[in-house]
Order: C-alpha cells, then structure tokens, then sequence
C-alpha cells in the first residue's frame, strides 16, 4: 500500500509493491531523510508535505514516494532512526534505570531531539504521529528491556510505565518548557527520572518503595 498527494495536497492511498533499494539509492533517501526530519521539527506533522521535503532535498517528490510510501512513513522513519538505546544487558540491573533516563533524555539535553519533537507534538491530534511513538515503543524501548530482564512476566507493563517517565520528562523540559523542570541541573534530573524508572522496572507492581 502506498499514498500520494492529490494537487490539494491530500494524500490517496495506491498499491504499490514492497520496496526493496541498493546502495547507490543510498545518498538520496539520506538527503530525503534529513530534508524530513528538518522540516517536520520547523512545520510540524500536518503542514508538512512530500512537495516541501522533496523541495528541500533536491530530489522529485516521486522519488520521496517512491523510498518512503508516504508522509505517515517518512515521519516514523525520522523517529525510529533516533531511537537507538545501548546493550542493557550489559549494565549492573541497579544502574539500568539511571543508564535509561540518561539514554533517553540525553539526545533531548543535546538539543538532536528533532524527530522526537515533532512526534510529540502531533501524537496528541494526528493518529499517524501516535502511531509513530507506538511503533518506537515496540520496536526499541519494550525489545531493549526484554533483554535486560527476560524472566520478568509484567515487563511489557513496566515497560509502559517507563516510558511515561521518558516521554512526560521531555514534554515537560524540552517542548513545554514548564519549570521548575526546564530549569532543573541535568544531572539532579537524571538522578531523580532514573530512581522512579528503576522502581518501575524492579519494585513489585504497585509498590510505594
């Protein structure tokens, strides 16, 4: 299945076969890819167009279509490219909510939270960006704490809750700007997000301690 925008700019859903790309297409969906995710953070979800990222890429918006499908795709390519978290098998079990905090809010601190800006800020009003966030949550942050605790049975839920502690910090911080905690040190931060993330993942379920 793939979309195409109409000359008002809506997007009709087509058949279009899998898509299957060599290196040599390598540099362009590089070039769409970036053009993407800049123009996402400056226009946000649904001012943003293939015209305008083809525009800004150098390349026919045929071809943004032909690499990525359509807009709700090239936006969950730009957010699942950021999503990448570190081994946590290899982190001691009690530094594993600490190390987390710090994975996920540390592109947030250094200001290459584009994708995941925008994601934010369209999940509330667009289905597409939800389902965006969604799929980062099942394809990185759930696979990344199954490793790190395979026997646990609720892991699915305490990785649920984790995630409202990355997600409802960053909202906060970094595109509300709410204080005290768009002021707070970065590493009192950590300190404190990375205890209640630890809780979530090692206290009984319920737990006040």
């Amino acid at each position: 299945m793939q979309h195409s925008e109409n000359a008002q700019g809506v997007e009709d859903v087509v058949w279009a076969p899998p898509r299957r790309f060599g290196p040599r297409s390598a540099p362009a969906r590089r070039a769409i890819l970036e053009a993407a995710r800049a123009r996402f953070a400056e226009d946000g979800y649904e001012k943003t167009t293939i015209r305008a990222v083809a525009a800004d890429a150098g390349v026919d918006p045929a071809m943004v279509m032909r690499y990525y499908g359509s807009k709700a795709d090239l936006f969950d390519a730009t957010v699942r490219v950021a999503s990448d978290l570190e081994d946590l098998t290899k982190v001691p079990r009690e530094e594993i909510g600490r190390r987390f905090a710090r994975a996920m809010l540390g592109r947030w601190e250094r200001g290459e939270n584009k994708p995941e800006a925008a994601a934010l800020r369209a999940a509330p009003t667009h289905p597409e960006a939800a389902r965006s966030v969604q799929r980062s949550f099942n394809e990185h942050v759930l696979p990344a704490l199954r490793r790190a605790f395979p026997d646990d049975p609720d892991i699915e839920t305490r990785a649920g809750l984790v995630l409202t502690q990355g997600i409802g910090t960053a909202l906060l911080r970094y595109v509300l700007e709410i204080e005290p905690v768009a002021s707070m040190d970065y590493e009192t931060l950590i300190e404190a997000v990375g205890a209640s993330i630890q809780r979530h993942l090692t206290a009984p379920l319920g737990s006040a301690a």
